[in-house]
């Protein structure tokens, strides 16, 4: 496992955001590739992961790829694969990329399972590990969780990384508490991003999923009743 790149940029702020509780890293990571004029400037080399790949309006994703800012001098990774069994091995590489650049910080954004239901209405808590100039963002330092996947390693491997972590309590995307952390990065990095559009975007998912709900529940009603007249 290893990372090219066509560019080198020197001293960038490197934000790594993987599959996870809520999809939150890869929400974050592709609003941001797509709302700061990012350019493609590498790609992650294996042969030990699923051959897949996505089209978006048209056009081939790389399935685990480097993007750049050039004006504010940001390094993105984003990626659309399951990584496990290979986090050791991707935490690494991202190191040797860090190392290589001599990147100024390393952010993890991620979501963490709430230890008890949200509430209707309410928002995620976002809590922070690592730089206490995180703190002045009212975030909470994270007391108890569970951290997998690579995000785990990254903060086994070194200490120089800060961590955005987004509270949420379902395995679908959550775009709601993906926001929560663009508004934090906005705040923190000052990128003068508008992440209202994914408020409405969850909106609209939350009344979609309602109503596919609805409609498989009738589907299986529908389903017991006509089984019931065979039996009858």
């Amino acid at each position: 496992m290893k990372i090219n790149l066509s560019k080198k940029p020197q001293k960038p702020i490197i934000i790594e955001g993987f599959p996870g509780f809520g999809l939150v890293g890869t929400i974050v990571t592709q609003f941001l590739t797509e709302n700061l004029d990012c350019e493609l400037i590498g790609e992650f080399e294996y042969d030990d992961l699923p051959a897949l790949v996505t089209i978006h309006k048209g056009e081939l994703l790389k399935p685990m790829a480097v993007y750049y800012s050039k004006k504010y001098n940001l390094i993105i990774l984003q990626t659309i694969l399951t990584m496990k069994g290979k986090e050791w091995a991707i935490a690494d590489a991202i190191l040797e990329m860090a190392k290589t650049l001599k990147a100024k910080e390393i952010i993890s954004v991620e979501g963490v399972n709430a230890q008890l239901p949200l509430e209707s209405g309410s928002q995620a808590k976002l809590f922070y590990y690592g730089n206490d100039n995180l703190k002045k963002l009212n975030l909470s330092p994270i007391d108890e969780s569970v951290v997998v996947g690579v995000t785990s390693a990254m903060m086994l491997k070194t200490k120089d990384i800060n961590c955005i972590f987004a509270e949420t309590h379902s395995a679908l995307p959550d775009s709601k508490a993906a926001a929560k952390v663009i508004e934090v990065l906005d705040n923190y990095l000052g990128l003068n991003v508008d992440y209202k559009p994914l408020i409405k975007q969850a909106e609209n998912f939350e009344k979609k999923l309602q109503k596919l709900l609805k409609e498989s529940n009738n589907a299986v009603e529908a389903s017991d009743k006509k089984s019931l007249s065979y039996l009858g």
